[in-house]
């Protein structure tokens, strides 16, 4: 005798069950069952026995049995309510002790909204399930319910829930659910946008708040968003005030979820407060400095340090994310005069500026008693003479060629280029450069008229020489 059935809330509004009789529901081919409309209050209710008493409408009761009969049953035992949800409720009972002389036909489920006096049947015709499910409630309903089972000669005393169903709406506990890479410490640089995407959890939705650093937020720096699912924190342009500690909290019903994150704000540090020269001796130079007054808000990654000769002004590094703030700077070339800057350094990159040494350190030369007996002073002055000749080249017109040759000369020569005897010396489709002795041209995307004789001149005060070669440029075939 035990199976389930469906009953489903009547979709209609309360104009339309006010404007129609009560109907009785009929069972439906799959076992579930048509829900019945409220009845009007001037109508007579429709009891599944006779009634002797009302029932209190702040709490329906079973109506007084008849007396006992052989030939009904008895009331269905432990009648329970086994689930509650924002729109249904499901109940279930045991079969009665006594069935009757006649059997079971089965079971009538009725229903009574709080504060009335009226039993509505959800299932006029008996039914053998021994578990009712009411689906399509609305939120609010407050309502009773019992079942009596019914045999051939009528309905036996029912059974009553004592206590109301209240259909609400379910609350689920709100949950936050921090991203991965918040659970560190989020770093932004200053400028930068900060757009925190927090989900959660929670029915119904749960209130969200946000504080930093213990207090409420600024709008005015951040803006927050709280949808559905998510609470989102934004700060259009991050600033080193926006740094610490911020806390997601929801509330719901009593319950409370919290969440932490700790957001820091960075930019390049300044540069260490001082530098001075301790010592210099031999090839070497000693230096200290400061650490820098402005961090840039977060540690730093050490020091970077330069040299520069006095006479080409080019600075060279020696050391980086170098931590202690001392170094001693060897292998100096004797006869310089070096200068030296050191840079801080984070996350952000070296500060924007340096600390200077004011002192120079000059390398001396080692103490050497000159002897001026025999010495004769040699002279190295020397016309050109090329040790390297310019070599015949072919080239593809498109791509670039280079000429190569070496000189010598002292003093430096002057360097010349020709095509077929004519000076090329300006021209932006040639390149020359000249290194150490080596002599180079560049012509740049040649094409077939760039095809030539080719002269490098070198030219001193004692003398000139020159060399050429033969460049070809093929044309591109054509099919």
């Amino acid at each position: 005798m035990t199976g389930k059935a469906t009953y489903e809330a009547p979709a209609g509004g309360p104009e339309e069950s006010a404007s129609e009789p009560t109907k009785v529901p009929t069972p439906e081919a799959s076992g579930e069952v048509a829900a019945p409309e409220p009845p009007r209050e001037e109508q007579a209710p429709q009891p599944q026995e006779p009634v002797t008493e009302a029932p209190d409408p702040e709490a329906p009761t079973a109506a007084k049995p008849v007396p006992p009969s052989e030939d009904v049953p008895s009331a269905p035992l432990r009648l329970t309510v086994e689930d509650v949800s924002d729109s249904s409720v499901t109940v279930s009972w045991e079969p009665p002790e006594k069935l009757g002389r006649l059997g079971l036909q089965g079971y009538v489920l009725e229903l009574c909204e709080e504060g009335a006096s009226e039993w509505v049947p959800v299932n006029a015709r008996p039914m053998m399930v021994t578990q009712q499910t009411m689906r399509n409630l609305a939120l609010g309903d407050k309502f009773f319910l019992r079942v009596a089972a019914v045999s051939s000669a009528g309905a036996g005393p029912p059974a009553v829930l004592d206590q109301p169903i209240h259909i609400q709406e379910i609350i689920e506990a709100p949950k936050i659910r921090v991203p991965r890479h918040l659970r560190q410490t989020y770093i932004r640089q200053v400028g930068e946008a900060v757009n925190l995407q927090i989900p959660f959890q929670g029915k119904p939705r749960p209130q969200a708040s946000w504080t930093h650093n213990g207090q409420a937020l600024d709008s005015r720096q951040a803006t927050v968003r709280t949808g559905d699912q998510d609470s989102i924190l934004f700060i259009r342009k991050a600033q080193r005030s926006d740094s610490g500690h911020y806390e997601l909290t929801l509330q719901l019903e009593g319950l409370e979820a919290k969440a932490a994150i700790d957001i820091l704000v960075i930019e390049q540090p300044g540069p260490p407060s001082s530098i001075r020269l301790l010592d210099v001796w031999g090839c070497n130079a000693a230096l200290e400095w400061t650490p820098p007054q402005d961090t840039g808000n977060t540690e730093l990654l050490g020091y970077t340090v330069q040299k520069a000769d006095k006479k080409t002004g080019q600075w060279f590094t020696v050391l980086e994310r170098y931590h202690p703030t001392t170094c001693t700077i060897s292998n100096l070339i004797v006869g310089n005069t070096y200068s030296f800057r050191v840079f801080s350094e984070n996350q952000c990159g070296l500060s924007t500026s340096a600390a200077v040494t004011k002192e120079l350190a000059h390398i001396k030369k080692a103490d050497i008693a000159a002897k001026s007996k025999g010495f004769i002073e040699r002279d190295f002055s020397e016309a050109p003479s090329f040790t390297q000749p310019l070599a015949d080249h072919t080239s593809t017109p498109g791509y670039s060629t280079q000429l190569f040759c070496s000189v010598r000369a002292s003093p430096k020569p002057k360097i010349i280029w020709m095509k077929n005897k004519m000076d090329i010396q300006g021209d932006p489709k040639y390149r020359a450069l000249s290194e150490q002795g080596v002599c180079t041209l560049e012509i740049r995307k040649p094409s077939p008229f760039d095809s030539g004789v080719y002269t490098c001149k070198a030219i001193n005060v004692l003398g000139e020489a020159s060399v050429d070669c033969r460049l070809e440029v093929k044309a591109s075939a054509t099919h």
